[in-house]
């Protein structure tokens, strides 16, 4: 089985794993119970359900039935990828969500400007409408001496729940990619992204305070940090798992419990980019592809007319959350050890299709947007930093 050739195969970066081999109930796939199940379901609903006379609420409810049984059948059925905790049907469930969304963004990429956006009120009837985006900019004074009432009112509106945010959305993501460098590298980069763009997007243009302290520093810099500490005491816990059954105590039985939801086994990642260059260019199309899916974040919400409140938005982001941790552990594993992971992860596969479907949603969507000329001195910087990293490339792996 692939779980039995991924422990006879072991890397030196890997945690060695004792497990009693138990295989409870909980662990099986329950394939002969889902079908039964949906299928009482559908006999229910064909023979014993009045159809509604409403197209519009019939489509939607067939729509909907079709992904759940789709669900279903991938929650059961699909190939597993390199978590299985807490179970690994969770993962599997996620790997189907993934497709389903693709498929979605797929279907909006061929609708005009105007079908896509008003078909985002099949969704939620208050979307399909422009909305002006809030302006970070403005008054950059951190102390301000004209409002004796509350002279740093200005730190206090830009804490907003974009804060706690970014803080533990730089935590999971350092869980992610397991390295201080390349998340700092990210973090930093992304801001003078925000600078580049302003002049595209209204809330890009923010306060060099808000900019380097606020979100480098403070909310990125803490989450990042955080993340390291928690990745210092993954790699050092002991990975001894008994069956819940074999446990004689209560208390050792409700730690079981509460452990099931970490990792079965870790992987310290070493991504090494300068050793060679089929993992200098694999490190250079992470960030690439973090940045592009980050800018995706503000793109879509202004071409597809979404708040930035709506739960659309926060969807999303939950939906990355619990797919980029199995890509970048794919993606690690395709570079690190190409003999034994000969092709590239389905879930990694998906979220850089999705990645690369939605910017080109931003740029049918609003052409006028993505063209706007950049200021002729922050291009002249990116080209320099551009020209810089092909000068390195060439020197370090082909004249060195």
């Amino acid at each position: 089985s692939r779980s039995h050739d991924q422990s006879l195969h072991r890397r030196n970066t890997e945690c060695e794993v004792y497990d009693d081999g138990t295989n409870t109930f909980f662990w099986r796939a329950h394939t002969v119970t889902v079908l039964f199940i949906l299928t009482c379901a559908l006999v229910y609903i064909t023979l014993l359900e009045e159809t509604p006379q409403d197209t519009t609420y019939n489509t939607k409810r067939g729509i909907v039935a079709s992904i759940l049984v789709f669900l279903c059948f991938g929650v059961t059925q699909a190939k597993d990828g390199p978590f299985t905790r807490p179970h690994p049907a969770y993962w599997r469930f996620w790997l189907c969500v993934t497709v389903v969304y693709e498929l979605f963004l797929i279907f909006i990429l061929f609708q005009t400007v105007h079908d896509g956006r008003q078909f985002m009120k099949y969704i939620d009837p208050k979307l399909g409408v422009p909305l002006p985006e809030r302006d970070y900019g403005g008054n950059c004074l951190i102390y301000d001496p004209g409002n004796n009432t509350d002279p740093f009112h200005n730190i206090w509106d830009k804490m907003d729940g974009f804060v706690p945010a970014h803080f533990l959305g730089w935590y999971i993501k350092t869980l992610m990619i397991r390295d201080w460098w390349m998340c700092m590298i990210i973090s930093v980069m992304f801001e003078f992204l925000e600078y580049s763009l302003e002049h595209q997007l209204p809330n890009f243009s923010e306060c060099w305070w808000d900019h380097w302290i606020m979100d480098v520093l403070v909310c990125n810099g803490l989450g990042i940090y955080c993340g390291m500490k928690t990745l210092a005491w993954l790699s050092m816990k002991p990975y001894q798992w008994q069956g819940l059954w074999n446990i004689p105590t209560y208390k050792g039985k409700i730690k079981r419990i509460a452990f099931q939801f970490t990792p079965y086994s870790w992987v310290k990642f070493e991504w090494k980019p300068a050793s060679n260059l089929r993992r200098w260019l694999a490190v250079l199309g992470i960030i690439f592809m973090f940045l592009l899916a980050e800018l995706n974040t503000f793109y879509l919400k202004f071409v597809l007319w979404m708040p930035p409140e709506h739960y659309l938005v926060l969807l999303r982001l939950v939906f990355f959350v619990n797919v980029g941790g199995v890509a970048m552990r794919e993606i690690y594993d395709f570079m690190d050890d190409p003999k034994f992971h000969k092709k590239l992860g389905q879930q990694a596969w998906l979220v850089a299709a999705i990645t690369v479907t939605e910017f080109l949603i931003v740029v049918k969507y609003d052409p006028n947007t993505i063209m706007l000329p950049i200021p002729f001195f922050i291009m002249e910087c990116w080209l320099l930093g551009i020209l810089l990293i092909f000068i390195w490339t060439l020197w370090r792996f082909f004249i060195r």
